[in-house]
Parts: structure tokens; sequence; C-alpha cells
């Protein structure tokens, strides 16, 4: 069975993880709930390729909970029920951790009938969305969740991830050699996003040049990956109004260039 690059080079520990420093380096608030092994409910805010659903299952392993993943975009109550069926079973002798992708899509009733299970203590969740927590999760769940923001990576960031992800791929049947400027061009061509930077690696190695041999991952490929990687953009969200607030300040602040980088971004 094929298994994406991504998903081979999943962190197992925290030490792992790419960025994310301010909550998970050393002395990190949630690196320190992690490994106090008592974890509450939690909800991940941040873009996407950031750790979100890494970081759970690194917890579900610390503490020895059957991990459950659902998707609020195509699952139901029914789902949520089935789940808590197993609780104080053999699926699930030490609990459930219940780790709920894009809560967002659940509306207000949805999220209400998780308070149950969360105050009884039979699910643990952990809660992901990419949009800000505070307008689209239920304000009861949030008081009983502990909110922790993603942060897009910077290139010096994910260039350690690419590195990796062209080791793994030096390991297949032909010699693998990329040019120099190669994991930067990805690292800065990605929004931030690990899981991008790694699918690009791997585009880059089903595409590469053969060469004496082997193959060769060019800059000239890693620049056309790099320039069609689409800049982090929401119609309605936090990111629209920060991008119309930059625009606004560099006006006032008579900025010419900035004004037209952020129009063009608005755009």
């Amino acid at each position: 069975m094929y298994q994406p690059l991504a998903d081979q080079l999943r962190p197992k520990s925290l030490d792992e993880v790419a960025g994310q420093r301010h909550i998970l380096g050393e002395g990190g608030v949630l690196r320190r709930i992690i490994q106090g092994g008592t974890i509450p409910n939690l909800i991940f805010y941040g873009p996407s390729g950031t750790g979100k659903t890494t970081i759970a299952n690194i917890i579900a392993r610390r503490t020895k909970k059957t991990l459950y993943h659902l998707n609020a975009t195509t699952a139901s109550l029914q789902d949520v029920k089935a789940i808590i069926g197993d609780v104080d079973t053999m699926m699930a002798p030490n609990g459930v951790l219940l780790y709920l992708d894009e809560i967002q899509y659940f509306n207000k009733k949805q999220q209400q009938s998780l308070l149950e299970f969360m105050e009884n203590g039979k699910i643990t969740l952990i809660a992901s969305t990419t949009e800000n927590p505070f307008f689209y999760v239920y304000n009861a769940l949030l008081s009983r969740s502990t909110v922790f923001e993603f942060k897009a990576l910077t290139p010096e960031e994910t260039v350690p991830a690419v590195e990796r992800a062209l080791a793994l791929q030096q390991q297949r049947s032909l010699p693998l050699s990329w040019e120099e400027e190669v994991p930067r061009l990805i690292a800065a061509g990605c929004g931030g996003d690990v899981r991008k930077a790694v699918n690009a690696v791997e585009l880059l190695y089903q595409s590469a040049k053969p060469r004496d041999g082997g193959l060769l991952l060019t800059t000239e490929d890693a620049q056309v990956l790099a320039q069609r990687s689409a800049m982090r953009y929401d119609r309605e969200g936090d990111q629209h109004y920060d991008l119309l607030s930059a625009l606004q300040k560099s006006i006032r602040g008579s900025d010419p260039d900035a004004a037209v980088y952020y129009l063009g971004r608005l755009l």
C-alpha cells in the first residue's frame, strides 16, 4: 500500500516537530502539559500543515489513550456516539482521545452535544480549526478547553523537514542528488506549510531529470513549484482583515510599494 512521503516523515516526538517553538520549545506551555501526562481538552488553531494532527498523535502515544480521528466536514453525532461506546472496553482501556478536525463545521447543536461527554470524562477532546475559534466554536465548549495557536513556519524552520524528505528519497533505487538552492526554494515556496513542502519534494522526485545513472533535482524545477505556491488568504477570516489593516496603514504611512503589494494580495 502506498504511503505518502508526508506520512512517512510525520514526527514521533516533540523534538522532531518543526516550528511552534512558542508552545513546544523548552519551557513551552503545551510541551509541559504533554510531558505532565494529564491532558485537558484542547483546541488547536492555525493554518494547515503546521503540526496540529501530529501533536494529537504524539499526545495519544504518551498517554496510551486510544486515538479516534473524525473530520467535522463528514462526521455526525452518531460517529461520536459510536466512539463513546468503546469507552471502558478492550477497545479503549485507558480512555478515548477524540481528535476532531475542522470543528467549525459542526453546528452549535452538534458542538453542544460534545459537552456531556467532555464533562463526564468519557473523552478527552482535541479539536482543530483553521478558523478563529473565538468566532466559530461554541462558548461553553471554549470555556472547557485550552486554546493553542499554531503559526505558519518560516522558511528557516521548514528547511530541516525538506532535508529529511530529500534524505528519505535518497534511499530509493536510483541515486538522488540536488542543486544547492533546492531545499531553500522549496521551504520558501510552501507558505509555511510543512506538508506542502514535503509533497513538493515528492513531486520533484517523481519528475526529476535523469543524469549519470541517477536523478537530479534542479533549481529551475524547484522555482516552478515555488511560483505555483499560493499565498495564504481567506475571504472573510482573520487574514482578510489583517491585509485590510496593512493596506490602510501603508496608505496612511505614504508607502506606495507596500500599498500596492497588499492591494494585490486582496485582489
